[in-house]
C-alpha cells in the first residue's frame, strides 16, 4: 500500500509526487502518456513557478535543455504601448517558455530522483472505494492488462477532464462560460521577446521556446470558434496580420515549421477540492482561460500548496482534514484574482482599461508593477496604490 496515489505527471502531478517523496511518502506516479509527449499549452512559466523550479533544484536542467531565457515583455494595443517586465521573485526574474516534451520529462525525472515510482503508459478507469472514501485505484497496464494499487490518498492532477472529479463526484463551486478559443504554431527566424498584442476582439501573444522556435498564440471570442475552426490558418494570419502588422512582416520572412495546434474549449471554475481520501490539484481543480498563461505556475503553487499543508499528517485524519480545507481556502485566497483577471483579459475589450494604460506609459515602475500582477510577483492590492492613483488622476 502506498501513501500517496498522483495520477497525472505533468506540471501539478509530478511536482506533488516529488514534494511528497521528499517529505517520506511512498508514492506512485501514474500518467496515461509516454513521455516524451507534447500537450496542449500556452507554455509560459511566470517568475513565480521559475523561482521553484530553482528551489526545487530543476531550474539548471530547463536552462540546460536549451530553452530560451525572456527578460523583456511588451503589450500594444491601439493607442498604446507598455514595454517592462515583472518584478523579481526570490531574484529570479529571468522566465521561461519551454515546450511540454521539453519540461513534463524534467518534473517527472524530478519525481523519480526523490524516490517516486513513476509508471508511464497506465491508463486510470476507475477510483477504489470503502464505503464513501477513496482507497485506491484500477488501471490498465502497458500491456493492457488491468491491475489496482490502493493508497491512504489519492491525488487527481488528471487536467481539465479530470477522472478523478467525476469518479468522486466533485462539484464545480464556481463556474462561467466559455471565453476564448485559440491556435498557435512554432515559427523559425521570427525574432522574439514576450510579446502581447491586443485589439477589440482579438490578442496575439508570443514568446521564444526551445530550439530557436517562437510560439505564435492566436486568441478569438469563443462566439467565432465554429467559424475559425473551419479555415484555421486563414483566421491565424489575418488575425495577426489586422492586429500586429509588424509582427506580421516578421513572419513573412519567417517560416511556421509545425502544424496549427488549438482548442476552443477552455473551461473556467473551481471544483470542490477534496474529499475522503481523495483531493485535486492543477487543471483538475481549477481552470481559466489561457490568455494569460496562468497554468504551469499555479500549478506548481498548488502542489507546494498541497504538500506543504499535508506536511507529516497524513495518517491523522482529524489533521489531514484540516489541512485539506487549508489547502482549499488557499485556492480561494491565491488564486481567485487571477481567474477574474483572466477572465477580463479574455473579453477582448481593451478600450476599457485603454486610458489607464496610456496613463501608464513614461512610469517604467507603474509599468514594470502592472506586468507584475499578472506574474503574481505584485497583487493587484499593492499595484493600485497611491502612486499609481496620483497618475490616474493627471489630466
Amino acid at each position: 500500500m502506498y501513501d500517496v496515489i498522483v495520477i497525472g505527471a505533468r506540471c501539478a502531478g509530478s511536482p506533488a509526487a516529488m514534494l511528497f517523496a521528499r517529505q517520506g511518502y511512498r508514492v506512485l506516479l501514474l500518467e496515461k502518456a509516454r513521455f516524451p509527449q507534447d500537450t496542449l499549452s500556452s507554455h509560459y512559466i511566470h517568475q513565480p513557478g521559475v523561482a521553484l523550479l530553482d528551489r526545487w533544484g530543476l531550474l539548471d536542467e530547463l536552462r540546460g535543455a536549451g530553452c530560451r531565457p525572456i527578460d523583456h515583455q511588451s503589450y500594444e494595443a491601439p493607442g498604446v504601448r507598455l514595454e517592462g517586465f515583472s518584478l523579481p521573485v526570490d531574484g529570479h526574474r529571468t522566465t521561461y517558455a519551454p515546450r511540454r516534451f521539453v519540461l513534463d520529462p524534467i518534473l517527472a525525472g524530478g519525481a523519480v530522483a526523490s524516490g517516486v515510482e513513476f509508471r508511464e503508459s497506465c491508463a486510470v478507469t476507475d477510483l477504489v472505494f470503502e464505503g464513501d472514501r477513496v482507497v485506491g485505484v484500477r488501471y490498465t497496464t502497458p500491456g493492457g492488462a488491468e491491475s489496482e494499487e490502493r493508497a491512504r490518498l489519492v491525488v487527481g492532477a488528471d487536467g481539465m477532464r479530470s477522472l478523478v472529479a467525476r469518479k468522486a463526484g466533485a462539484p464545480k463551486v464556481v463556474e462561467h462560460p466559455r471565453m476564448t478559443c485559440t491556435y498557435y504554431s512554432y515559427w523559425a527566424d521570427v525574432p522574439a521577446h514576450f510579446e502581447l498584442y491586443e485589439r477589440p476582439g482579438r490578442w496575439i501573444a508570443l514568446a521564444p521556446t526551445n530550439d530557436d522556435l517562437t510560439l505564435i498564440m492566436t486568441y478569438f471570442p469563443q462566439s467565432e470558434f465554429s467559424g475559425v475552426r473551419t479555415d484555421v490558418e486563414a483566421h491565424y494570419l489575418e488575425s495577426v496580420r489586422t492586429t500586429a502588422p509588424e509582427l506580421y512582416e516578421r513572419m513573412s520572412a519567417g517560416r511556421r515549421v509545425e502544424q496549427l495546434y488549438g482548442t476552443g474549449h477552455q473551461e473556467n471554475y473551481f471544483r470542490k477540492a477534496f474529499g475522503p481520501g481523495w483531493v485535486l490539484l492543477g487543471d483538475a481543480v481549477h481552470h481559466k482561460d489561457s490568455i494569460t498563461a496562468r497554468g504551469i505556475t499555479d500549478a506548481f503553487l498548488q502542489a507546494r500548496s498541497l504538500t506543504e499543508h499535508i506536511g507529516d499528517h497524513l495518517h491523522d485524519d482529524t489533521a489531514l482534514t484540516a489541512a485539506l480545507t487549508r489547502y482549499e481556502r488557499d485556492l480561494d485566497d491565491t488564486f481567485y484574482s487571477f481567474y477574474q483577471g483572466a477572465l477580463n483579459v479574455a473579453e477582448l475589450k481593451p478600450e476599457r482599461q485603454a486610458e489607464m494604460m496610456r496613463k501608464l506609459s513614461g512610469h517604467q515602475d507603474l509599468m514594470d508593477r502592472y506586468f507584475s500582477t499578472v506574474s503574481g510577483a505584485c497583487s493587484f492590492d499593492d499595484f493600485y496604490n497611491d502612486e499609481l492613483l496620483t497618475v490616474l488622476d493627471q489630466r
